[in-house]
């Protein structure tokens, strides 16, 4: 599985933005895709993922401020990011899960930086 994120970029706070992932490779293995986050000095963070069903899941800090979509169709995974903040500036990296029997695999795409001005 190979992921190909884009977007990203410098906003000023209370702006938005938007960021895509696109799937190629052994894609029927995939379930659920996501983002997560990487701020300096922090661990990386879910953001939020999806399901092939579009079962979506958000972390606290987002909720409310950015949406996850899938078109299965084509592959891709976005995130719609309104209402940014400063504290939202991070790495983001796109994610696909492979689950097998016994583990599920994590596949990462190239981190996009998203900055966010105050």
């Amino acid at each position: 599985v190979q992921l190909q994120a884009s977007g990203g970029g410098l906003v000023q706070t209370g702006g938005s933005l938007r960021l895509s992932c696109a799937a190629s490779g052994d894609i029927s293995s995939i379930n659920a895709m996501g983002w997560y986050r990487q701020a300096p000095g922090k661990e990386r963070e879910l953001v939020a993922h999806i399901t092939t069903s579009g079962s979506a899941n958000y972390a606290d800090a987002v909720k409310g401020r950015f949406t996850i979509s899938r078109d299965n169709a084509k592959n891709t995974v976005s995130l719609e990011m309104n209402s940014l903040k400063p504290e939202d500036t991070a790495v983001y990296y796109c994610n696909a899960k492979v689950p097998t029997t016994w583990y599920t695999y994590d596949y990462w795409g190239r981190g996009t930086q998203v900055t966010v001005s105050s």
